[in-house]
């Protein structure tokens, strides 16, 4: 969920004609729609309703979710040789406006799992995204140990005390290929990646649902 801090961000883009701008000034500022790159991605999109760790519902009707154009078509690699293995992905958060990162900040100021939203987060910027592993002719998730947004040790990369070898060999899995493919790990959470080159993007606030409308 959180993303390394970086720079007090100047400035935050907060409209669509700001976010088009971008684009013209460096074309690695796309924003792209995960559903319509990724075949057979799953989302399961946590903060569209209630049932996550603030109790409340902070995206309107979102179906889909966005990554800049680098780390989406790194995304993309990494389900062709998921499928490979009969496997998949399953998102649940990737962009996320800096205003919903504000109101976590309110809720949870531990900066190992909700980023400071003075400094804004990679999610901000289009370059994070929480994910797991499925297994394509089920749909169903692999065992990981912890749900997702679990504040405690058993949701680390080093915590293995009482974590089985599956669940072992399935977080393993994930990082490595997640790795393999430019993105970076949070200690903390085995469910969150950014990508490697986070800080050249700018933190953005367009609500999600207005996003997916006029990138239709």
């Amino acid at each position: 969920m959180v993303s390394s801090a970086i720079a007090q961000p100047q400035p935050i883009i907060s409209t669509f004609k700001e976010y088009t701008a971008s684009i013209k000034i460096n074309d690695k500022n796309e924003m792209i729609n995960l559903q319509k790159i990724i075949p057979k991605i799953i989302f399961d999109l946590k903060y569209n309703s209630a049932n996550n760790f603030t109790k409340r519902k902070l995206y309107k009707s979102a179906t889909t979710t966005y990554l800049r154009k680098d780390p989406a078509a790194a995304l993309l690699l990494v389900q062709e040789i998921l499928k490979k293995m009969g496997l998949g992905l399953k998102i649940f958060d990737a962009y996320r406006p800096y205003s919903v990162t504000k109101l976590m900040w309110d809720i949870v100021h531990d900066e190992r799992y909700v980023a400071n939203s003075k400094n804004g987060s990679g999610h901000n910027r289009g370059v994070a995204v929480d994910l797991t592993l499925v297994n394509l002719s089920t749909g169903k998730e692999l065992n990981m140990g912890t749900a997702f947004d679990n504040f405690t040790d058993t949701a680390h990369h080093t915590f293995t005390k009482n974590l089985s070898p599956e669940i072992i060999a399935n977080r393993t899995l994930l990082k490595s290929t997640m790795e393999k493919f430019g993105f970076k790990s949070l200690e903390t959470e085995w469910w969150h990646y950014s990508w490697k080159s986070n800080e050249i993007y700018d933190v953005m606030d367009i609500n999600l649902k207005k996003l997916i409308r006029k990138m239709r």
